[in-house]
């Protein structure tokens, strides 16, 4: 791990956190686009389980513009991600909660951004290969929250989560290697489907979310959409058959029945199942208080290597656009 990559994020942290002390926090607003949002779902779950006071909201950067909040103020903070730092919607959304006097903390992967620029306080998270787990966005964002729920209201699990997260790396590389071939199998399987559907609940909904719209529809151009798992039988369960895919995911927090009642059923009725779950992985190295909160995470690490592999059977990069960054929108 490298020691000053660490401490640096550290004392970004910190640095936010001194920020939220000078303001009376009442409720927290996670804003973002795509895959940036899709980080955000973790931390709401947290801040829903763990807050007394605190209200916690997530939306797209322009409807939280345009629905503009009645509850927005100088009591809030807003916490907003994009990688590139250059999405329009999202530095907008920070010029206009810092107009409506609400603390701005952004989270990006580049320095001197448009929305860095834009916003009270920037925590700068890494990317790519190199990155180890505890400078990447979702680590950084949950010692921000953790953190906040610290500084608020004396939360007493920020030093389990640091200490978690701090291991996260050695967790990463066993879940992946453990599920390498499923991985792989998956890629050589799946490659020629028009249509894969993901479906999570709680904490772990983000990844859903994400691996449908980001990895399928965006970078694959494959039909897909993230279900709830508590959804499932209001509807989405009618789809299921022997011919389509569904990515079921499984986590570690107080959601996991929804999940398990999901797959279940579709055992009797789909084939095509590809099962991620979280209680396969090894966690040495993190809290057992906060395995709930981790879970995500680490699914989000695995699912990553399976659209490498679906990428490369499909001779499909997941740099490929049809429309992103090409086209007027």
């Amino acid at each position: 791990m490298s020691t000053e990559l660490v401490v640096d994020v550290k004392k970004q942290v910190q640095a936010a956190l001194e920020e939220v002390k000078k303001k009376t926090i009442e409720n927290v607003f996670f804003v973002a686009c795509g895959g940036s949002s899709a980080i955000m779902y973790p931390s709401k779950y947290v801040i829903d389980r763990e807050a007394k006071k605190i209200d916690a909201h997530l939306y797209s950067s322009n409807e939280f513009i345009h629905r503009n909040h009645n509850k927005l103020g100088e009591n809030s903070l807003v916490i907003l991600c994009s990688h590139s730092g250059n999405t329009p919607e999202t530095v907008e959304s920070a010029k206009f909660a810092r107009s409506k006097g609400a603390l701005a903390v952004s989270l990006t992967n580049v320095e001197g951004s448009p929305l860095a620029q834009a916003s009270d306080v920037v925590l700068k998270y890494e990317w790519g290969e190199e990155a180890i787990a505890f400078t990447t966005n979702y680590s950084v964002l949950y010692q921000l929250v953790f953190g906040v729920l610290k500084t608020i209201e004396n939360n007493d699990k920020f030093a389990l989560i640091e200490e978690s997260l701090e291991n996260l790396q050695q967790v990463y590389e066993k879940a992946a290697e453990l599920y390498k071939g499923n991985a792989e199998d998956f890629g050589q399987m799946y490659k020629n489907e028009n249509i894969i559907y993901t479906m999570a609940s709680g904490a772990n909904y983000g990844v859903a979310y994400s691996f449908a719209i980001c990895i399928l529809m965006e970078m694959q151009w494959i039909h897909s959409h993230a279900i709830h798992a508590g959804e499932y039988f209001h509807g989405p369960f009618e789809i299921i058959d022997q011919e389509t895919p569904f990515i079921i995911l499984l986590g570690l927090d107080e959601t996991r029945h929804l999940e398990e009642r999901a797959l279940e059923f579709s055992k009797r009725y789909g084939k095509k199942l590809i099962v991620l779950d979280a209680a396969d992985f090894d966690f040495t190295g993190v809290r057992e208080e906060v395995k709930g909160y981790i879970a995500p995470l680490v699914l989000n690490y695995v699912l990553r290597t399976y659209a490498d592999r679906l990428a490369e059977e499909r001779n499909h990069p997941l740099s490929t656009r049809r429309y992103m960054w090409k086209v007027e929108y």
